[in-house]
């Protein structure tokens, strides 16, 4: 009979966290990988508006023609 011993092991965390990383931020410095990704971000958000906008149009279009066909 083997019997398995449970043992939890307690992860330091590593030397640069998030937490430290604001406290020593640069205020004078503007990091050009983070306000490149923010304006992907509002590109792809402003794309996904004027997709529901444009099929909700072709959707009302759809409807009216439908009734008005009847």
């Amino acid at each position: 009979m083997s019997s398995s011993k449970n043992t939890t092991v307690k992860l330091n965390p590593s030397t640069l966290t998030d937490h430290e990383v604001k406290d020593n931020k640069n205020y004078g410095r503007v990091d050009i990988n983070n306000l490149l990704d923010r304006a992907r971000k509002e590109k792809s958000d402003e794309r996904r508006k004027s997709a529901i906008y444009t099929s909700l149009f072709s959707l009302i279009v759809i409807i009216v023609i439908t009734v008005i066909s009847f």
